[in-house]
């Protein structure tokens, strides 16, 4: 990749990285509202990579959604270079002195890339080739107890995005950012590590990579809200329901405004490669 399209992938990913969730600016879903209890099954994942020197530390945090007792569906950047992973999925993250470390609150586990993630067949580096098949699943060491989350969010149909009008209702649930700060500086996002909700607009219709992602609109305003930095495999949800559509992979601006992508989940391919964790 060349060194002008890594730049590009790195602005419009939207994993968090932990260090700066570690300091006071901590990065949750744009115009959102605290979550509760409406989707337990909605958490907050902190990934580790491997240093210099060999020794395993949390890099980035990222939002995930389990779909058993085991399996965390999440993004493909996310995953992708991770050795290790711990999920937590308290609505409120903020203040726990175990984070972003194991713990008795966390649950570990193996992440694992779609093996097409950033392999687009057609010509060309650049969007959305970075980010094509952008989903990864964590595979947890030991099962969550009912007793911390007893829904899981549900798969789709296949081709199911295809059968929606324009401005199908859907819902975002996620842990980063909330709200940017202009003027004094520098424009930077702040926020707390807890789970947020929010509804938002799909944007139907064909346009170029249609038949992979979908597009939401991300401009708050009219009851809507939107992804931001630190929403990173969160689900876009069919409004109302546990049906995960997509999960959140780019924004095209730092302000996270205008339109999100967001990786198709009902692929049937990409169906096909998620059931093989849940029934292996």
């Amino acid at each position: 990749m060349k060194n002008s399209e890594k730049k590009l992938a790195a602005i419009l990913g939207v994993a968090l990285i932990i260090v700066m969730a570690l300091s006071s600016t901590a990065y949750a879903i744009k115009n959102g509202q605290p979550d509760g209890d409406e989707h337990p099954y909605v958490g907050l994942v902190v990934f580790d990579v491997l240093n210099a020197t060999g020794h395993q530390v949390p890099a980035w945090r990222c939002t995930g959604s389990l779909l058993s007792p085991t399996v965390v569906l999440c993004a493909g950047h996310c995953c992708e270079g991770a050795v290790a992973a711990r999920i937590w999925f308290d609505e409120v993250v903020q203040g726990n002195p175990e984070y972003p470390f194991s713990g008795d609150t966390s649950y570990e586990g193996t992440p694992y890339t779609n093996p097409l993630y950033r392999l687009y067949p057609g010509p060309g580096n650049g969007l959305p080739a970075f980010s094509y098949r952008d989903v990864g699943i964590v595979v947890l060491d030991e099962p969550v107890p009912l007793d911390v989350v007893d829904e899981y969010a549900d798969l789709p149909t296949a081709g199911l995005v295809d059968t929606f009008r324009n401005k199908e209702d859907v819902d975002l649930v996620g842990y980063g950012v909330q709200t940017q700060h202009v003027g004094g500086g520098p424009p930077y996002w702040t926020g707390l590590r807890n789970r947020f909700y929010a509804p938002a607009k799909l944007i139907a219709g064909n346009f170029v990579h249609s038949d992979e992602f979908v597009r939401l609109t991300a401009n708050p305003g009219q009851g809507k809200g939107g992804t931001t930095f630190g929403d990173s495999g969160g689900p876009v949800l069919l409004a109302d329901t546990n049906t995960i559509l997509a999960v959140n992979s780019y924004v095209t601006n730092y302000n996270c405004a205008g339109v999100t992508y967001h990786s198709r989940v009902d692929i049937p391919e990409v169906l096909e490669w998620i059931n093989g964790y849940l029934f292996p």
